[in-house]
């Protein structure tokens, strides 16, 4: 096996190994297909009740009933398999975004591939927080630790040393053996960082050949799901009970035993909201779909309605308030001053020195954008080699130490990090400290961060403590990222929805300020730093948040007491994180947001949601977004309970009342069929309200379906079933019963089309392009209403006439009535904003 770090595979190579090899991918489970849907939905309550219907009409020898409630369950069905569908595709779209990435070299550069094109061969960087791809030897770098407790069950980390430095090399490899230089598909790198070749790929790996799966969505049952799942089976349970007990009022009562039993199924059809599931099941497959379409991967559907609620963010800095590009902007050389860089070098030997011991303490294929903004700024030569040895950052020394040989020199230490750690090295006098910290806060004061390098030379090998070593002071080096273009509108967005923003980063507290400020964050109630974290008590630091939106000089672990004190607070928080140690913020947190350019596999496994372009902008998007799924179920929950109302009231006041029945199992069909697709369709693709972002969030601990929805939603279904069962009362006093009962049917009808467009309707015109699916539902069932209403044979299948024009009327009347009034309601409620939203648009504009 030979190693070539600097140039690796070409592309062709790869390619061809990835046909012959296959994929680097453990065989995944299989989706549900639409066969396996259809048997899940025949299973349902609603399908047996239907065909318990057909059956018993054909049974008496009414063909027509029993073909239409076939016909009719078989309709169910399809929509059932096409809402499913509909959500299986949108789950594999989010399986493909979820993808893990890999780093590798190719023709001599670093690359990003997805894990699943690692191929044998292939040269591997792998470093701290990363998942390994694959089975590899590590070839060169650092010695590493890693947790291999997903092949072994162990859960302290083994070390491992590159195979040069290792005797072992011929061993099999066997993974949680130590000091080898194996590392294996799975696994995790805790500490270290290196270069392998990898050697086995997808089943042919340690974790292949175990046959265990990493998922990277968990598509498991929210809440709110498993309670809807629940309520659908007590509500199945008691629509049997009603079911029996209108058999036996009918068959006591009237001696007609048969329509008894009819009667019933229809009560109990009646009864069960089937669609909760459904549309619960669909929303939150579809609005995670429409969020990754917004850079904002959902890896647990739950999280949707939690950002909807989402009272806090807490984000970094870098890469999601600013750019993550980082510059070098200014230099100051101990023996050249200040200097602010213009072009693309440094011209004078002072500055020329700092940058290359600056870039000597970089990473030689760099990912930091520091050692990147470095390296460029140089302009040096990419190096063949690497250092001899590497002293990574660590709690005591903030500062990262190289150790090189050059052919014909002495050895070099070259350090590079926080200008207290460097300061500190180079054993500096206080005095020199003092005047150097006055540099420091001018260039943090401009918004720059700011690092400092210094070298040294040694006699002999690499072994000893940095700290041991006298450094000579090289100078500092201040960095540039730009704050990104959207932020300060997004931020604006946020306060406006009520949404407090804390920015949190372990820079110099002078230019996290400059940075918030700029953003638009608050700044007056001053900086909260690490240090304070730590040292306040808990009741101090939960009173300090209530009002501090910059904290600084923050460590990865002081991160989780700033979420438990929001939490303390009642806050619902979103918290962003990049590193191995955000990994217990972000599961401590309400929503654990992490970085999917630049964050760690571990933070990505720890997080709820995956920002793909890692900007602030699309966090905001991705509440905005929370936000309308939130009014969406909420409103499509509340029309299910609705329309049930009138739906059941009907099927059982005429045995209540003696009465002629209303409604058949026929009828109740129609209904259904139209009650699917509208929730489903129209409902789920319903913009925001206009106001939506200029409204505080949720309180804490309110449910997206909770009394006061239960209370609107059986008003507004008591009105219908109010209003129709009055037309079917005057129609019998007035019309034969054919008649009576089309005119009921057709006010039912139509006021459930009302009150769709009156629950989901959200501002706007009408007829808006959203609304198309609306209005080619409504289109359709005129159609077939139309058709029932004025073919003989569908009238007399159905029990029903064509009513005349005044009942027609009367019909239109109150379905418009009971049906929309919650839109006029919720209109005139509104009225008041609007116009003083329009006032303001007015004095802006004068």
């Amino acid at each position: 096996m030979t190693f070539d770090p600097s140039h690796g595979l070409t592309g062709a190579e790869a390619q061809a190994r990835l046909t012959s090899c296959g994929a680097n991918e453990l065989p995944q489970p299989a989706s549900r297909s639409w066969p396996r849907i259809v048997l899940e939905t025949m299973r349902e309550p609603m399908f047996l009740l239907l065909m318990g219907a057909a059956v018993l009409y054909l049974v008496l020898g009414d063909l027509g009933e029993g073909l239409f409630l076939v016909a009719g369950a078989g309709a169910s069905i399809g929509l059932v398999v096409i809402q499913e569908v509909r959500s299986e595709r949108a789950l594999a779209a989010l399986r493909e975004l979820s993808q893990p990435k890999a780093r590798v070299i190719r023709e001599g550069s670093m690359r990003i591939v997805p894990a699943r094109e690692v191929v044998p061969g292939d040269t591997l960087l792998v470093g701290e927080g990363e998942r390994i791809p694959a089975d590899a030897l590590l070839a060169g770098g650092e010695v590493m630790s890693v947790d291999e407790s997903a092949l072994t069950g162990e859960s302290a980390p083994v070390t491992k040393s590159p195979a040069a430095a290792n005797p072992q090399l011929e061993a099999a490899p066997v993974p949680g053996a130590d000091r080898t230089p194996w590392l294996f598909a799975g696994t995790l790198a805790v500490r270290g960082q290196g270069v392998a070749i990898v050697a086995r790929t997808g089943s042919r790996s340690a974790l292949g050949a175990i046959g265990a799966s990493l998922a990277a969505i968990v598509d498991e049952p929210t809440p709110l799901q498993k309670n809807a799942g629940r309520l659908v089976t007590l509500l199945g349970l008691l629509a049997l009970a009603f079911c029996g007990l209108v058999t036996v009022a009918y068959g006591l009562i009237e001696g007609a035993w048969i329509a008894g039993v009819l009667s019933g199924i229809t009560v109990a059809i009646a009864l069960i909201p089937e669609e909760f599931p459904m549309v619960l099941a669909v929303f939150l497959a579809l609005g995670a779909w429409r969020m990754a379409r917004s850079n904002v991967l959902t890896r647990r559907s739950a999280t949707i309605e939690s950002l909807g609620r989402a009272t806090v963010l807490c984000v970094d800095k870098t890469g999601t308030l600013t750019e993550n590009r980082m510059r070098v902007a200014r230099l100051w050389a101990a023996d050249g001053g200040d200097i602010a860089i213009e072009g693309t070098s440094a011209g004078k030997a002072g500055w020329r020195q700092l940058l290359e011991v600056a870039a000597l303490a970089s990473a030689v294929r760099p990912v930091d954008p520091m050692d990147r903004a470095i390296r460029e700024q140089a302009a040096l030569p990419p190096e063949a080699r690497e250092p001899e040895r590497i002293w990574p950052l660590r709690p005591s020394l903030l500062a990262v130490v190289q150790a090189w040989r050059r052919p014909g020199e002495e050895r070099i230490l070259a350090a590079k990090g926080a200008p207290e750690a460097i300061f500190t090295l180079c054993r500096l006098g206080q005095d020199e400290i003092v005047r150097l910290h006055g540099v420091v806060q001018r260039y943090a004061d401009g918004g720059l961060r700011v690092l400092g390098a210094a070298s040294a030379r040694i006699d002999g090998p690499p072994d000893m403590n940095p700290e041991d070593v006298p450094f000579a002071f090289a100078g500092l080096v201040g960095f540039r990222d730009p704050l990104r273009s959207g932020v300060p509108a997004a931020l604006a967005e946020a306060h406006a929805a009520g949404i407090t923003v804390v920015m949190i980063t372990g820079d110099h507290p002078a230019t996290a300020k400059a940075i918030g400020a700029a953003a638009g964050l608050d700044t007056e109630a001053g900086i909260l730093l690490g240090a304070e974290v730590v040292a306040l008590p808990p009741a101090e630091l939960e009173d300090r948040l209530r009002h501090v939106r910059v904290c600084a000089r923050i460590s990865p672990e002081q991160k989780l007491r700033i979420v438990e004190a929001l939490k303390a607070n009642g806050e619902i928080v979103a918290m962003t994180g990049d590193g191995v140690n955000d990994a217990p913020a972000l599961e401590a947190a309400h929503v654990g947001i992490a970085m999917g350019r630049r964050g760690t596999d571990v933070a990505r496994e720890a997080a709820d949601l995956v920002l793909l372009d890692d900007s602030f902008s699309s966090i905001v998007a991705g509440v905005r977004l929370g936000r309308r799924i939130f009014e969406n179920l909420r409103r499509a929950l509340t029309y299910i309970t609705a329309i049930h109302v009138p739906i059941a009231g009907l099927a059982i006041a005429p045995v209540v009342f003696g009465l002629p029945p209303l409604l058949l199992p026929m009828h109740v069909v129609l209904m259904e069929l139209a009650i699917d697709p509208t929730c489903a369709l129209v409902f789920e693709a319903e913009p925001s309200d206009a106001d939506a972002m200029k409204r505080r969030p949720p309180r804490p601990g309110e449910p997206l379906f909770g009394l006061s929805q239960v209370a609107a939603a059986l008003i507004q279904g008591v009105g219908v079933f109010a209003g129709v069962l009055g037309l079917y009362l005057w129609a019998l006093a007035n019309l034969p019963q054919a008649e009576a009962r089309g005119a009921a049917f057709v006010a039912l009808v139509l006021g459930n089309l009302v009150l769709a467009f009156a629950d989901s309707a959200s501002g706007g015109p009408p007829f808006a392009a959203h609304r198309r699916a609306y209005w080619t539902i409504a289109a359709a069932i005129g159609v077939l209403l139309a058709c029932i209403l004025g073919i003989p044979d569908i009238a007399g299948l159905f029990g029903v006439a064509m009513p005349g024009p005044l009942a027609f009327l009367f019909a239109g009347a109150t379905a418009l009535t009971c049906g929309g009034w919650p839109w006029l309601a919720r209109r005139a409620a509104e009225a008041p904003g609007r116009r003083q939203a329009a006032a303001e648009a007015r004095a802006v504009s004068g």
